[in-house]
């Protein structure tokens, strides 16, 4: 494999007190986004952080290095301010690059986001319980109104172990709930092996509901999902409030391929 390393100051124009935030994402089979730092209050960061990211010599020529600045918003959508795209394939490797490049607007091939979300996180060590509570969404990408309801669960060493979810919004792409839910998890278990998967649904009675979008956060979680994750747990018994991006199902499930639930045996049991 071959290492690729990305270090040096950062200048970019923006407002004069915000937080540019930096994101390497190389363009590879399951883009990884990685946040390289956030300098607050200043329209000239020096970020002079480091990241390495291991990639094939065969994926090398075909992958795109994408460092994106944003304006860092803890309570809503970041904005971003511009990025800078290297095409890896044309770099001489058998040389350190240190060099200035103008940011330019950004790709228009983005993600598609399905809404946003917003839900905070508490987590207690003494007691071992995680609260997570659901507090609103909005532009939901619905095919009419809906009615939307949100699915908290929790996965395991890959595998899908407990779930719960929120009453159901009539006619609603800006729902509020403000629902809490409690569950026990130990301190290893959530700094070692556990997933909070996300999920908002649109209701049917008739026919299959249909999933409007998701996302996840815990051991496996990149960018935004990360670092709510880290301020939870850096903030014990503290709530910790974020918006997110909601995306696919199927983008998010392709990632965690998780595997059926957690099966407790049954003990004494005649059968």
């Amino acid at each position: 494999t071959c290492t690729l390393s990305a270090r040096g100051d950062l200048a970019c124009v923006c407002g004069p007190l915000s937080s540019p935030t930096v994101f390497d994402s190389p363009a590879i089979t399951h883009p990884l986004q990685l946040t390289v730092g956030i300098k607050k209050a200043t329209a000239l960061p020096a970020m002079d952080l480091g990241v390495c990211v291991s990639i094939d010599k065969a994926e090398l020529n075909e992958s795109t290095l994408v460092m994106k600045v944003f304006d860092f918003d803890r309570f809503s959508k970041h904005d971003i301010i511009g990025e800078l795209r290297l095409q890896l394939g044309t770099i001489d490797w058998n040389h350190v690059i240190e060099e200035w490049k103008n940011l330019s607007e950004p790709s228009k091939s983005e993600d598609i986001i399905l809404g946003e979300i917003c839900f905070s996180l508490r987590y207690v060590p003494t007691t071992s319980k995680l609260t997570v509570v659901i507090l609103e969404a909005k532009n939901l990408k619905s095919m009419d109104l809906g009615d939307p309801y949100v699915k908290v669960q929790l996965a395991l060493d890959k595998k899908k172990w407990k779930r719960k979810k929120t009453s159901v919004k009539k006619c609603t792409q800006n729902p509020y709930f403000n629902e809490s839910f409690t569950f026990v998890v130990s301190f290893e278990q959530i700094q070692v092996s556990m997933i909070l998967v996300i999920s908002v649904w649109d209701h049917d009675k008739f026919t299959r509901n249909d999933a409007i979008g998701k996302i996840f956060l815990g051991c496996d979680a990149t960018g935004n999902q990360q670092r709510h994750w880290a301020d939870m747990l850096s903030n014990p018994r503290k709530p910790v409030a974020q918006w997110h991006n909601l995306f696919s199902s199927e983008q998010v499930d392709s990632i965690l391929e998780l595997k059926h639930s957690v099966r407790i045996p049954f003990i004494n049991k005649n059968f």
